[in-house]
């Protein structure tokens, strides 16, 4: 069904617009838009790691929210900017523009329906700047519009508790953390007899790079031809479960602390001799 990972009673499309028209509180509601992308992850792992893993975890988070927390999720989007992988049989990628027209566009949708707090969990390390972006205009054009963008598994959770130092600084897609959830989302399609580890080389310049990432821009087939930047062999099922455990969790608290909170409200802007004139109607408060 097109829930997917989704509670059905949490997934906003199942309604009709009557249903919605008439939903109460819809200023407070949280709508969750996950975003994820369609890119090779290694011989080991489908092309469709990033979206099922934006959708999965936050489709778990929503499962497990109270139901006093209104909040509802929107089927995600699938595709995202991952240029970056474009060498690799299977990546399908936007462009910067399109990403950013379409997340713009749905967010305008779900304004127009008269929800004012809209969740952007990301899938993909490749994309957070369009995301920001994104959020950044939905804010310009309404002042009472709040639009978090946020990396999925920036959140606390015990992956750091199975993963080496050395993936810990250096890895970067399709590596153990990755592994060990998609075996819990998505156990056929994780192939462990094709799996391979590429820890890249520290990034020459440490007053550039403190972390050893790299501070260049970089493509996918630069660090090898298996498409692997990090080390998934030590991943196991049971790792997986616990990292979607604990990350759900701490997403059903920030959906919570976003239902709750009340943040700086502003006017319509209204441009004249090139300044925007308005004020601050609220402050911030939380919880």
């Amino acid at each position: 069904m097109m829930h997917g990972y989704i509670p059905s009673e949490r997934f906003l499309p199942y309604l009709s617009w009557t249903e919605i028209d008439e939903l109460e509180d819809k200023a407070n509601t949280v709508i969750v838009l996950p975003v994820g992308a369609i890119e090779q992850h290694g011989p080991h792992l489908p092309c469709a790691v990033d979206s099922v893993i934006s959708a999965g975890v936050l489709g778990k988070a929503l499962e497990k929210l109270p139901a006093q927390v209104r909040a509802f999720g929107l089927a995600p989007i699938t595709y995202g900017k991952s240029d970056e992988h474009l060498h690799f049989p299977g990546t399908m990628t936007l462009t910067g523009p399109t990403l950013l027209a379409v997340v713009t566009e749905i967010g305008e949708s779900v304004y127009r329906a008269g929800f004012r707090k809209l969740l952007l969990p990301n899938g993909h390390g490749g994309q957070p700047q369009v995301l920001e972006m994104a959020a950044r205009e939905l804010r310009l054009r309404h002042g009472d519009f709040v639009v978090v963008p946020f990396h999925v598994s920036r959140l606390p959770n015990a992956s750091g508790r199975f993963i080496s130092e050395t993936e810990k600084k250096l890895a970067m897609h399709a590596g153990h953390s990755e592994t060990a959830l998609m075996m819990a989302l998505a156990p056929h399609t994780v192939r462990m007899d094709r799996a391979v580890a590429n820890v890249p080389p520290p990034f020459p310049s440490k007053l550039l790079s403190p972390d050893g990432r790299p501070a260049c821009a970089w493509t996918a087939r630069d660090f090898g031809p298996s498409g692997v930047i990090g080390d998934p062999l030590g991943a196991t099922p049971e790792q997986g479960a616990e990292i979607l455990d604990t990350l759900s969790d701490s997403w059903v608290q920030a959906i919570t602390d976003l239902f709750q909170m009340q943040w700086l409200v502003r006017e319509a802007p209204s441009w004249g001799s090139g300044h925007q004139q308005g004020h601050v109607e609220t402050a911030f408060q939380a919880g």
